[in-house]
């Protein structure tokens, strides 16, 4: 493979690839979202918990060890009792809300015709 050929550009670990990845779970885009417009980029565990009521605090913990890990969130744990730990976007963590924004705001303009699509047989649509 020759090093710029457009074969190269799509290899297992090229940019729009592993930005993909980052999206492998459906909860990543919407807790981007929520710490962004409820939160304004940082909140603590619990109170993202109640913004998004339909994650179980499992998934929601193992999907912000993968947004830490990513490099889009900030973990910070308080010394406070009980102790607490607090939630932020990075900067690029912000600067990847922007297009998960455009996304979010394509899809409200299209709800209607959206809503009349055939479920996929995985979905929780109904």
């Amino acid at each position: 493979m020759k090093s710029g050929s457009a074969e190269e550009e799509w290899r297992e670990d090229c940019a729009p690839r592993r930005v993909l990845e980052l999206f492998s779970t459906k909860w990543t885009s919407m807790v981007l979202h929520t710490l962004a417009v409820r939160h304004e980029g940082t909140a603590r565990s619990n109170a993202l918990h109640r913004s998004l009521p339909a994650i179980s605090k499992k998934m929601l913990i193992q999907t912000l060890r993968e947004m830490e890990t990513a490099g889009i969130v900030l973990r910070t744990e308080h010394p406070t009792v009980p102790p607490s730990v607090e939630y932020g976007l990075t900067a690029l963590g912000r600067q990847l809300v922007e297009p998960i924004e455009l996304i979010y705001d394509w899809a409200r303009r299209n709800a209607s015709t959206l809503d009349a699509l055939q479920p996929r047989a995985t979905s929780r649509r109904r």
